[in-house]
């Protein structure tokens, strides 16, 4: 029974490409059934995969690997068609030159480490020197040919001239394949959607519910991203604009191609299968 009691458990990420999904999700309404706890992104994939969160917004490089554990929220990711704004390659020298490079990574994000091998070694056929790097980007070119910045920190430096190429990876990403990139998922573990198919529901319709709120007005999150992190409003309208919280056929056939490309250069280790949860299966779990 202790488990039926328990709250539901979901990661919450700080970066502003999800506050969508959270900005007006109603907590106060799942009296103490819910609970957000706030983390980094490799420490939320690292929790859902040991068991200690239950729902998050993990990135797409996770539930890869830990599929079999995790079905995702129809409707719910953060992608991007051409250009992301947050997942920037800062680089001395042409992408084609970076054969033997050094290349500085933050630990942050899966998703977006493997999709520059992908895109360095599929596309542009060059192997450079990977290190991981505290992201900060005039420590981290100091030692490195090229840095790779995610989130907040691109956004930042995007708007510092620092003299170096920048590629946008989602940009050269849909360049490249004319497909869309999601680099975050909602996933939900498998166990929870079992014990308690009901409260998965009003969650799931929960997230809809702030989503289409955060959409049809943005003026809110652009202030308070404005507030926090620095920009201009018209910035941050564009910011928003440019991603899309669907998770649709088109974003699917996208993600689908990234764990294909993964998978062909061994960066994971089977073919991924793309499981959604939906109405249907409450249903199946009540009946």
């Amino acid at each position: 029974m202790g488990s039926e009691k328990r709250a539901i458990r979901i990661g919450r990420i700080d970066f502003t490409n999800v506050w969508p999904l959270f900005y007006y999700f109603p907590l106060e309404r799942f009296r103490g059934d819910v609970q957000f706890v706030t983390q980094v992104p490799t420490q939320l994939n690292e929790a859902m995969a040991e068991g200690r969160i239950d729902i998050g917004p993990i990135s797409s490089f996770a539930y890869g690997e830990h599929f079999e554990d995790y079905m995702l929220l129809p409707d719910m990711s953060v992608s991007a068609y051409n250009q992301v704004h947050s997942i920037l390659l800062f680089h001395r020298k042409p992408l084609s030159e970076l054969t033997g490079a050094s290349v500085a990574l933050p630990t942050t994000s899966a998703t977006s480490v493997n999709l520059l091998k992908i895109i360095l070694q599929k596309f542009h056929q060059v192997q450079p020197v990977y290190h991981y790097a505290a992201p900060v980007l005039s420590d981290m070119m100091q030692s490195a040919d090229a840095a790779l910045l995610i989130g907040d920190h691109a956004i930042r430096e995007s708007w510092i001239e620092h003299g170096w190429m920048v590629t946008d990876l989602a940009e050269e990403w849909t360049k490249r394949t004319r497909q869309w990139m999601s680099f975050a998922v909602c996933a939900i573990r498998k166990q929870v959607v079992i014990e308690r198919p009901e409260l998965i529901g009003s969650i799931y319709q929960a997230f809809m519910e702030s989503k289409s709120k955060s959409l049809e007005d943005l003026t809110a999150l652009v202030e308070d991203a404005r507030t926090q992190i620095g920009g201009t409003a018209s910035y941050w309208q564009q910011y928003f604009a440019a991603l899309t919280y669907e998770f649709g056929p088109e974003q699917q056939a996208g993600l689908q191609l990234y764990y294909r490309y993964a998978w062909e250069l061994g960066l994971l280790d089977k073919e991924v299968p793309i499981q959604l949860w939906h109405d249907k299966f409450l249903t199946q779990v009540t009946e």
